[in-house]
């Protein structure tokens, strides 16, 4: 039996993409999933993620939710709470991609992107801390284009890398309860998310970046995250880039 079995986790934007592979990746080690949703659309495949939840031999609800609202976030949790007695690992995968140079920026578009995705990282750090297990662990997927030197992202990675401060601030202050905090930072993923935002020539290029010229893959991610909850629980304050050599530091 897993050492993970019988604990449970709120995956933040669980429905899909790399959020669903780490719910239904948990809920094989017998962890409880609460999956998190945000649109109407994502409905459906929350259904699917809690049925495959389920028919690994673990419980799951669904819980919608703008996490940009910090009482969303709040509520989450408190749904997480009241289906499984408690939560020991929080995952958060919400993020949103823009490319567009600085000087066609929108202040909207500003705004949009530090709300989701430095805003609400934030406060599902504050949220975990509050209402996280001793011992428990918290990981926030970031992007691997902290470590690059390049145009169009200024907002992407502008607005992810608040969550490298925040995690080892969070480090820090949870681990006198056994909590560690890391986040992860894969490199371009092949995700619908990132498609829209490059032509065919930037696809090439960033597969020539990585190891088997190819992009990083869901795949790829879903097992670091479940390391860092269990048996790479030492491991804390730390932004791990995952991303077949695309770009270091």
């Amino acid at each position: 039996m897993s050492t993970m079995s019988g604990k449970s986790a709120v995956v933040a934007a669980g429905a899909k993409n790399l959020g669903g592979l780490i719910s239904t990746t948990l809920a094989t080690h017998g962890v409880n999933i609460a999956v998190h949703y945000n649109s109407d659309g994502s409905e459906v495949d929350a259904d699917k993620t809690v049925a495959a939840v389920r028919a690994a031999g673990a419980e799951a609800i669904k819980v919608q939710g703008d996490l940009t609202v910090p009482a969303n976030v709040a509520a989450l949790f408190d749904a997480a709470v009241d289906a499984f007695g408690g939560v020991d690992y929080a995952v958060n995968t919400v993020g949103k991609v823009l490319r567009k140079p600085i000087l066609e920026t929108l202040e909207a578009e500003y705004d949009s992107m530090f709300d989701i995705n430095a805003k609400s990282a934030y406060f599902f750090l504050q949220q975990a801390g509050k209402r996280l297990n001793d011992n428990g662990s918290v990981v926030t997927i970031v992007t691997a284009l902290l470590g690059a030197f390049t145009d169009g992202y200024s907002t992407y990675a502008g607005s992810k890398s608040p969550v490298e401060h925040f995690s080892r601030a969070a480090a820090k202050e949870f681990g006198t309860r056994g909590i560690n905090v890391n986040s992860v930072a894969p490199g371009p993923m092949d995700t619908p998310f990132f498609y829209p935002q490059e032509t065919p020539e930037r696809v090439e290029f960033h597969k020539s970046q990585g190891m088997g010229n190819r992009l990083t893959q869901i795949e790829d991610i879903a097992p670091l995250v479940v390391f860092l909850l269990d048996g790479g629980h030492w491991i804390t304050g730390q932004t791990l880039f995952a991303n077949g050599g695309y770009t270091t530091r």
